[in-house]
């Protein structure tokens, strides 16, 4: 595996009166008032995605799961904010480690 698959892709922006956080990498969106809490629940998405396609009820499909990518205009959408980077704060690029150890806080 190569290191840059370990990191994830993901973008945030403020739309509506909301802030959108997505995951590219699993093409997974979570949704709150801030981008903290955005933040912090896709997070939390991406470990429980993991954890069901690893060892959980989804691991059959794992191979499937795990390649799952974001449509193309998601992706270009990610590099024309790195790009062009707006002074006005309405989205954020983040990267986030690939959760190597699996684990559902809600087992535990």
């Amino acid at each position: 595996m190569k290191t840059n698959q370990l990191i994830l892709k993901a973008y945030a922006k403020y739309e509506k009166g909301q802030w959108i956080a997505f995951c590219l990498d699993f093409d997974l969106v979570a949704q709150a008032d801030s981008f903290e809490e955005a933040k912090t629940k896709l997070d939390n998405m991406v470990k429980e995605y993991v954890f069901d396609a690893l060892v959980g009820e989804d691991r059959e499909y794992a191979e499937q799961l795990l390649s799952r990518k974001a449509p193309l205009l998601e992706w270009i959408k990610y590099y024309f904010y790195m790009f062009v980077h707006a002074k006005d704060g309405l989205y954020h690029l983040f990267k986030e480690p690939l959760p190597l150890t699996p684990y559902n806080q809600a087992r535990i």
